[in-house]
């Protein structure tokens, strides 16, 4: 049904999606031609290249129908449970409860590039005072506002402390207008002083076993407040479950981005790997399809890899990527230009670590949310980056700044230096605004002048090899 693996315009998805229904194609409820998704609102996509597999047509359709999920799960007699800023912890607290939904309305950030500024989002956010000197998940608060895009929870939830402080304004905002947020807070990760416990959290980095004993402490006020709210008790056993299954997705995502970043040539484009890994954030509201997604994604892949097939050139310049994108086009011009995806750290990369299991759960979650790579040193995330980057063999790194947000005002020159002292690599930084329309050529240019620097550098490398190689021998 695959045929040859190829990254298509968005164009040709019509044509494409009538092969594969001559070709038996099954789909879940969900499922249709992409271009609905554009008469509902998301005009971004027919300027978007997309895989051309039914594996990636059920993603896409996946992702772009949550809305209308949230809305059937409303229908339904569950309740919905916002979870804001923590990126992979509370979710998992919520989903052990099966009459509870949870959904990240900071997943707004991605309207004003998919909707191209359609429904006036940010014009709301700056008529209340939050204007473009912020995050564009500004756009949360005109979705908040406007209560068309998402139903609003009945409980809402946010981390605070060692967080985005554009973010943190912006919730606090959001509670202003009436919306009651239950607050809990994550520290500031450090390591242990000599004196301290010292806890290895999952992804390698170091904490005190205070700060995760503070947040267990905090994850069990949550809990308490989940128990109000879903008339259900969630103790230690249904925690325990509820481990299990986000690790279950976690595994599947860990053996896709390792065979993906891995193979050569790339079996998946940039786009559909970033969807992918967003899953692992809150499941796009539904754990079952996710799991079903990923499987299929899975079993595409290993065709392609098994059949040497790919969707980019061999030998494409290997990069590392760093920080989310405000426009979902940069992922395609980054390939045009002649470069892959090898290794992403997308700021929840604790999200896509196995949840401990062998401590009890409420520790083993906090120690999931102390591993969030953005509430500790960039330098330490730093030397994170370098590990991964050595694993996939990646030949030079991105770091996308994000206009507005207070993380990104030094964070990417820390990064940048931070790496090349640990790698001899070219790092480019680059600002992805919500659309780049406006500097797409300059951005091309830029990103087709790092592909040409690691392929001069490849070139370099290989005379010396060759030159020692020659040396050695009699």
């Amino acid at each position: 049904m695959s045929g040859r693996p190829e990254i298509i315009e968005f164009a040709q998805w019509d044509r494409r999606y009538v092969e594969l229904q001559a070709c038996g194609l099954s789909e879940p409820s969900y499922g249709g031609p992409l271009r609905r998704h554009v008469t509902d609102g998301d005009h971004r996509l027919p300027k978007l290249r997309m895989d051309n597999s039914a594996a990636a047509l059920r993603l896409w359709n996946f992702l772009l129908s949550e809305e209308t999920r949230l809305r059937e799960s409303v229908a339904e007699g569950k309740k919905l449970v916002g979870t804001m800023k923590d990126l992979g912890t509370v979710p998992v607290m919520v989903y052990a409860l099966d009459n509870l939904v949870a959904f990240y309305p900071d997943g707004a950030w991605w309207l004003p590039c998919l909707l191209e500024n359609g429904e006036g989002l940010l014009e709301i956010a700056d008529s209340l005072g939050v204007d473009d000197s912020f995050c564009p998940v500004r756009a949360m608060l005109g979705a908040f506002v406007g209560r068309n895009r998402f139903p609003i929870p009945g409980l809402l939830t946010c981390s605070v402390g060692a967080t985005c402080d554009d973010f943190s304004s912006i919730a606090q905002r959001i509670e202003s207008l009436g919306f009651p947020i239950f607050w809990w807070e994550i520290p500031h990760r450090r390591p242990p002083d000599a004196s301290e416990a010292g806890v290895t959290l999952p992804g390698g980095f170091q904490a005190t076993y205070g700060q995760v004993e503070l947040v267990a402490l905090e994850l069990d006020r949550f809990r308490r407040a989940l128990e109000r709210y879903s008339g259900r008790t969630l103790d230690d056993a249904r925690l325990a479950e509820g481990i299990r299954r986000s690790n279950r997705v976690r595994g599947l995502l860990a053996e896709l981005r390792g065979v993906c970043f891995s193979a050569d040539p790339c079996p998946m484009p940039a786009l559909e790997m970033m969807i992918a890994e967003m899953l692992a954030m809150h499941f796009c509201s539904d754990y079952t399809e996710t799991v079903l997604v990923l499987e299929e994604l899975l079993g595409e892949v290993r065709r392609r890899v098994d059949g040497r097939l790919g969707v980019l050139p061999v030998g494409a310049a290997k990069v590392f990527w760093v920080n989310p994108v405000a426009d979902l086009r940069a992922m395609n011009f980054l390939e045009e230009a002649g470069g892959r995806i090898c290794g992403t750290d997308y700021m929840f990369g604790h999200a896509m670590d196995l949840i401990p299991t062998d401590v009890r759960p409420l520790e083993a979650l906090a120690r999931m949310a102390m591993a969030d790579p953005m509430v500790g040193s960039p330098v330490d995330r730093a030397s994170h980056i370098c590990r991964e980057m050595r694993r996939y063999g990646a030949e030079g790194v991105i770091v996308s700044r994000i206009p507005g947000a207070s993380h990104c005002a030094r964070e990417a020159a820390i990064l940048g230096r931070a790496i090349r002292r640990e790698i001899d690599c070219p790092v480019l930084e680059i600002e992805v605004p919500s659309l780049i329309d406006a500097m797409a050529p300059t951005m091309r240019t830029r990103l087709e002048a790092l592909v040409e620097t690691i392929r001069e550098r490849r070139e370099r490398q290989r005379g010396v090899r060759r030159i020692e190689r020659e040396r050695e021998t009699p």
